[in-house]
């Protein structure tokens, strides 16, 4: 599993397709498709050939049915969506199944319910998510692992910088998810370099 998921936005200046191809460029190999609203099968194949040319993994975000349709690597589903348990038997026992956390009792039930990995955030106030759930910071992140162990993966997630890394890591984490980070740099090869190598570290 990769330490780093890249989570695709649509910008004004480019459609998430692009944003994809721009992070795949930039060598962010695994890729979380999210989209809202629109087209999501439409996007979900173009997404997918971009990172079947570069080698990248594709996750989908809320929609099983597309995951599986499409042969994505992963699928991840959030608070509000549907369960875990649920998204299971949609997708089979082939796809790598993320639940989103903010709180112990949430990781324990997407463990308990056979997640491969866990996304729990925020980590600070984003603006790329609707209906923030509460700030975990670090020491909510410490918390988090000291409940929880280290059996499954955790990604933290939420308004996360480079410089923020080193600490995040340090509460035991596996990796980090990020969208705006990459999406806005203006050296998205440079920023990506310099995550791996903090993530690495």
């Amino acid at each position: 599993m990769e330490r780093l998921l890249y989570i695709s936005q649509q910008t004004p200046g480019a459609s998430h397709a692009e944003n994809i191809r721009a992070a795949c460029e930039a060598g962010c190999r695994w890729i979380q498709l999210r989209v809202k609203s629109g087209d999501v099968s439409a996007i979900a194949f173009e997404a997918k050939q971009i990172c079947d040319a570069f080698g990248a993994l594709l996750s989908i975000n809320d929609h099983p049915t597309v995951a599986r349709t499409i042969g994505a690597y992963g699928l991840h589903v959030g608070l509000q969506d549907m369960p875990v348990q649920e998204a299971r038997t949609i997708v089979g026992s082939g796809c790598w199944l993320g639940g989103t956390a903010n709180t112990i009792h949430d990781a324990r039930m997407h463990a308990d319910a056979g997640a491969d990995y866990i996304g729990a955030g925020p980590f600070r106030f984003t603006t790329t998510k609707e209906k923030l759930s509460p700030i975990l910071g670090l020491e909510g992140y410490r918390q988090l692992m000291k409940g929880i162990g280290s059996n499954l993966p955790v990604l933290a997630i939420g308004g996360i910088l480079t410089e923020d890394i080193p600490a995040l890591m340090d509460t035991g984490v596996y990796g980090i998810a990020v969208s705006g980070l990459i999406t806005n740099a203006p050296d998205k090869k440079a920023v990506v370099e310099q995550i791996m190598q903090l993530l690495q570290n």
